[in-house]
């Protein structure tokens, strides 16, 4: 018996040991993960497309093998019903102005699709001009006045109303809010019940020039069924002033006009016409989530999140090329890999609150994995305690800083300081969020929902160890700057000569921070004034 009880107890020293040692993300299991999912074999990882099935079946296998456990029943799989729309060449939108015909030319003067799930679409609606398109209370701002536009084709400008001597910080000063961004715009157009909705596009208030929408509306596009507009799109800026010149309207006086807070809809002598023909195909995509189960009796109930997108744009036909493979190494087979790593490092090392590790499906397809599953949570929203996402991440050495844009809406930013500075980092000094960054990653959605989330980034390169901030850039920082070049191309493929050491570091701090998140006495809490901490989680 004697004999038998210091075996027992020496066994429970082993096993306090173990767990007493912090989990530690290893580079060889990473890096292999990456080189797979970025690999030929995969086709890119498209939605809708047999690479995405492929990426699928391979995140579930290599979950059960590590050991994370199904949160609900017996699957790693939550499936998303997404629908696929490519408008047809056939569409054609015309404007009748004082008896006159102004027939937009369809890509180069203007692209539009829909996100009604239906082939065929006829319009013939009166033109209403909406300014920025913006319903915000907390702002006190209004462009629609009570106005019933049931019907009605809005004209907006991207971008926010700017911020002035008297109010330098309305709409989030230089910094650019969620309602700036194109798809709030889309989403309040639908809750108007508008016939469609047309962004005025320039470069300066888009951030980003013409091909981006051309290129996004020439290829099959992706929504949660009954999410959106008859019709939605953008039109050159051009094209837009000869619309309304012929209507007797100025549109640079009216975009002067809806900078001012009285700002009501403008009705234009105008009408737009025509139809919009698209091939509609329903598709079942799968998030993939599994769980490593909290070791305290009451705060298992509460969870982590990391999460880390799967998908990327798969084969690309491009006019007048060949179908080529956009492998999407960075973007985001590195953050897939990532969260395996990460995953097989928590296994055998449980906090006292759960952790959840969730690979959302189309997030290029605007977040909506995530935005599923926020709306059909497989673990309370009540109790998810934060988001930590990555994406597109460090491959090219380690850093002295890390980047937590976002994570400063939230008491997260206390923690990750906390974290950083035990692993001997920074954090990256904070910059205005110029082209919206915080809205454009599926960590957003939890936030929306009221969760704090953000997606945990990188920045200062260290070379040799040391930093200069008078030197000229180090030629990794270089790297990752040109990385921008090769952002959504067929480019962005893996390299086995890339240094991981940096996204090794990336995950170890999203995983440090998400059991120091894990094992605190309390939820994380939103700043004060915020407005994603007065959602209702």
């Amino acid at each position: 018996m004697r004999s038998f009880f210091y075996l027992m107890f020496a066994i429970g020293l082993m096993i306090n040991n173990v767990s007493a040692q912090p989990a530690k993300v290893n580079e060889h299991p990473l890096r292999a993960h990456l080189a797979f999912l970025a690999d030929d074999l995969l086709e890119g990882r498209g939605t809708g497309q047999r690479g995405g099935d492929l990426a699928v079946r391979y995140l579930e296998t290599q979950a059960a093998l590590i050991g994370l456990k199904p949160v609900k029943g017996n699957s790693f799989r939550q499936s998303v019903k997404i629908v696929g729309s490519q408008t047809l060449p056939t569409s054609s939108l015309h404007f009748s102005v004082n008896g006159n015909v102004l027939s937009p030319a369809l890509g180069s003067d203007m692209v539009f699709g829909t996100s009604s799930g239906k082939t065929e679409i006829v319009l013939d609606a009166p033109l209403v001009f909406v300014g920025y398109g913006i319903r915000a209370a907390d702002e006190r701002w209004d462009d629609y006045k009570g106005v019933d536009l049931k019907g009605k084709m809005l004209v907006m400008m991207a971008n926010d109303p700017q911020p002035t001597k008297s109010e330098p910080d309305r709409f989030g000063g230089k910094a650019l809010t969620y309602y700036g961004r194109w798809t709030y715009k889309f989403e309040e157009a639908a809750r108007q019940g508008a016939a469609g909705v047309l962004l005025i596009h320039t470069t300066a208030s888009a951030t980003y020039g013409w091909n981006v929408p051309q290129t996004s509306f020439s290829h099959e596009r992706f929504n949660l069924p009954n999410a959106g507009n008859a019709l939605e799109g953008w039109w050159q800026e051009s094209s837009a002033k000869a619309v309304f010149a012929a209507a007797g309207q100025d549109l640079d006086r009216l975009r002067a006009s809806a900078e001012q807070a009285d700002f009501k809809p403008v009705v234009l002598n105008a009408k737009a016409q025509g139809m919009l023909h698209s091939a509609i195909r329903h598709v079942e995509q799968f998030n993939v989530i599994g769980m490593v189960p909290g070791s305290d009796a009451k705060l298992k109930q509460e969870a982590v999140i990391y999460s880390a997108h799967w998908d990327h744009l798969g084969i690309v036909n491009e006019d007048g090329k060949p179908a080529q493979i956009w492998n999407g190494a960075v973007d985001n087979a590195s953050g897939a890999a990532a969260l395996l790593a990460m995953a097989q490092a928590a296994v055998s090392h449980p906090a006292k609150r759960s952790q959840l590790f969730l690979w959302p499906c189309a997030e290029e397809q605007y977040l909506l994995g995530s935005a599923a599953y926020v709306r059909d949570p497989l673990w309370p929203l009540a109790k998810t305690a934060a988001d930590l996402n990555l994406d597109s991440m460090n491959f090219v050495g380690a850093t002295l800083d890390i980047g937590v844009a976002g994570s400063e809406r939230s008491s997260l930013y206390a923690s990750a300081a906390q974290v950083a500075k035990k692993m001997g980092l920074r954090l990256a000094p904070s910059v205005p969020d110029l082209g919206g960054a915080y809205f454009r990653a599926d960590h957003f959605n939890f936030a929306r929902a009221g969760v704090p989330a953000f997606n945990v980034g990188s920045a200062v390169f260290s070379g040799d160890g040391h930093f200069d901030f008078a030197a000229e850039e180090t030629a990794s920082t270089s790297k990752m700057r040109g990385f921008k070049n090769d952002y959504h191309t067929v480019r962005d493929q893996y390299s086995p000569a890339w240094d991981l050491s940096g996204m090794v570091q990336q995950a170890q701090f999203t995983l440090n921070l998400g059991y120091a998140v894990a094992n605190a006495r309390s939820l994380p809490s939103w700043k004060k004034g915020d407005p994603f901490g007065a959602l209702k989680r």
